[in-house]
């Protein structure tokens, strides 16, 4: 089993380094052309399960693929909620009155989904369906809080490790069953 998991391209500028959570955005015009380069690079591959986050900036992302696969759209892909802090940067937070001390304090002072909620959420959709699919080469786009998260239950890291780790819009990472193992044996 091969699971390739996409990054969404790049969303519009004044989006770009905020905590979008659950808005839907569209992708910029860079954006559009990093998704065309995307599925150029992916052509070849022949995948026969496809999972994409409903948000707009992945279903965009996903657009200049051609494909006969069923693709699923899914809010479970989607990065977690911030609450009121949505669309915001992390100065912009701070300058509200959360003052960032250390990740754990950061993470939890902010609203929304509980990062532990959030983890099991990935973790739980990862398991229970995807890996359950039976299929032999996934395409998963989704979002860098998503692939974050789930790179901690595989490599068995830190959230704050695995959130300090640069995941460039339109980045992919393959995972390969031996890859899985991790996430698989609970």
């Amino acid at each position: 089993m091969n699971i390739t998991l996409v990054r969404h391209a790049e969303v519009l500028e004044s989006y770009v380094g905020k905590y979008n959570g659950h808005i839907d955005i569209p992708l910029s015009e860079h954006g559009k052309a990093q998704a065309k380069e995307l599925a150029k690079k992916f052509k070849h591959e022949n995948f026969d399960a496809i999972y994409c986050s409903d948000l707009l900036r992945a279903r965009q992302t996903l657009e200049p693929f051609i494909t006969n696969t069923e693709v699923i759209f899914t809010s479970e892909l989607r990065e977690k909620s911030w609450g009121v802090h949505e669309g915001k940067s992390f100065g912009e937070i701070e300058a509200s009155g959360i003052i960032y001390e250390n990740f754990e304090q950061w993470i939890n002072s902010l609203d929304g989904e509980s990062i532990y909620l959030y983890s099991q959420r990935v973790k739980e959709y990862f398991s229970s369906t995807i890996l359950q699919s039976q299929r032999e080469n996934i395409l998963v786009i989704t979002h860098a809080g998503f692939i974050k998260v789930l790179l901690s239950h595989i490599k068995n890291i830190s959230f704050e490790d695995t959130f300090t780790t640069k995941l460039p819009y339109a980045s992919s990472i393959l995972l390969q069953k031996d890859t899985l193992f991790a996430i698989i044996k609970e």
